[in-house]
């Protein structure tokens, strides 16, 4: 997993628009990734929702908000559509950012084991670095959680 104070590992993947989008096009803003498991999902709708609930803030700070799942770009677009989310959310099938974050792991769910993405969260400064790094966190109170520790 990575730490604070580590270089925020770049990638480039597929918004919901289909358009390429790079964590390097934000250098010089504070940027907020988050990894979350599924759109659609209870907690990962809420997760999103509460996000979009508090984006105004996040602009105001001038923060960019990024969502990353291994969903297709479609499944991202009906996701956002649906929840009127106004924020980036990147396509990730592949696991290009999802494995150098380490959030690609070991699950268990009613008694069964599985890989997939554990919810996590990282603060990532002007200058690419990671300020905070968030495990499994609470998709109710993850954009305040953020908001205060900023």
């Amino acid at each position: 997993m990575l730490e604070k104070g580590m270089k925020a590992p770049d990638f480039t993947l597929l918004d919901k628009e289909g358009k390429e989008v790079s964590l390097s096009d934000f250098l010089g803003k504070k940027v907020v990734v988050y990894f979350y498991s599924k759109d659609n999902t209870p907690g990962c709708t809420r997760q999103a929702c509460a996000f979009q609930s508090n984006l105004q803030e996040f602009k105001k700070r001038d923060i960019v908000v990024i969502g990353v799942s291994k969903d297709s770009v479609a499944s991202h677009q009906k996701f956002s559509e649906k929840h009127g989310l106004e924020f980036i959310l990147l396509s990730d099938p592949e696991r290009k950012a999802i494995e150098p974050y380490g959030v690609w792991q070991e699950k268990k769910l009613y008694g069964k084991v599985s890989m997939g993405v554990v919810r996590t969260t990282f603060i990532i400064d002007e200058k690419g670095n990671i300020e905070k790094v968030m495990p499994k966190v609470k998709p109710d109170t993850n954009a305040v959680d953020i908001l205060n520790a900023l």
